[in-house]
């Protein structure tokens, strides 16, 4: 990043958090400690929060400087009460907002973060913008949504005594996924180029950059990796073994496709072929078999590029 770019985005973060001491109220103005209706906010190690909403995840990093929220997940309502939640057990003020996936189930909450520095990846701004267009989303909700700062390969923060790297490891889940990494608590938040116990969704994904990026978090020396869905293991340490898992799912996924294609077959006869009878219990795997099969044959045959 510039020494301009930085400046700007000092400049901006120095104007939000005048606007950030305290969270927009929940229209019901129900908040407890920890819990509200719509979701549940878990401490993973000090400092580190998760909050969960049925099967989404949002991280939270807490410094001495104020929060960092990777995901406004779902709704503006379950924003607001994640924020609900945040400040009634963890009283630090949110200062910037990082957006991974253009999906609405993950952007749609950044209406309730109009008070904070909102930073995403560039491929993530061009491709919720075009994605609202073509919802045909008012314009004043396009702005809310949209990231104030965006990032060609990484940001390092520096706040209350901590790096925070937030991260772009190439195209994966979308083409703009952003990832947080603090190296001194080993801990990375991978959004969804991580799905815990659940099959892989890989409508916008490419699924050889996808195993690519895994590899590259991997070697980034963490001990926690914080998934977009799905639990956490009570020791969160277990989270390694569950990323293995799930970069097994696409190294399966990859093989199987590969193998059709090298017999000859067409794109719909590895759709009727390829089946993962160890995979079939999870979550999403009959809405995104075909698709996964689908995505694969097509990188891999150079369709989809």
């Amino acid at each position: 990043m510039t020494k301009s770019t930085l400046g700007v985005l000092l400049l901006l973060l120095g104007c939000v958090s005048a606007f950030s001491r305290q969270p927009p109220r929940n229209p019901a103005g129900q908040a407890a400690a920890g819990r509200n209706p719509a979701g549940t906010l878990r401490q993973i190690i000090p400092g580190h929060y998760v909050y969960s909403s049925a099967t989404y995840n949002s991280g939270i990093i807490v410094t001495s400087e104020g929060v960092i929220v990777l995901d406004a997940l779902n709704s503006e309502a379950v924003a607001r009460a994640q924020r609900e939640a945040m400040a009634s057990t963890i009283r630090q003020p949110v200062r910037i907002l990082v957006s991974s996936t253009f999906h609405n189930n993950y952007s749609k909450g950044n209406v309730a973060y109009a008070d904070v520095l909102k930073i995403g990846h560039e491929n993530y701004r061009t491709d919720l913008l075009e994605l609202m267009q073509r919802e045909k989303v008012p314009a004043e909700e396009q702005k809310a949504r949209l990231p104030n700062q965006t990032f060609r390969d990484r940001i390092t923060l520096h706040l209350g005594g901590k790096d925070i790297q937030i991260l772009y490891m190439g195209r994966a889940h979308t083409r703009g996924d952003s990832i947080i990494v603090v190296p001194e608590d080993r801990i990375a938040y991978l959004s969804e180029l991580y799905f815990a116990d659940q099959f892989l969704f890989i409508t916008d994904g490419y699924g050889l950059d996808w195993l690519r990026a895994l590899d590259a978090v991997e070697a980034l020396g963490a001990d926690i990796f914080v998934p977009g869905h799905g639990p956490i293991p009570p020791d969160p340490r277990e989270t390694r073994q569950g990323l293995r898992r799930f970069r097994q799912m696409l190294v399966d996924v990859r093989d199987a496709v590969q193998k059709e294609i090298a017999r000859g077959a067409t794109e719909d006869q590895a759709v009727a072929a390829i089946r993962w009878p160890q995979y079939e219990k999870l979550q999403g795997y009959d809405t995104q078999r075909e698709t996964a099969v689908r995505r694969l044959f097509q990188q891999l045959t150079g369709k989809l590029q």
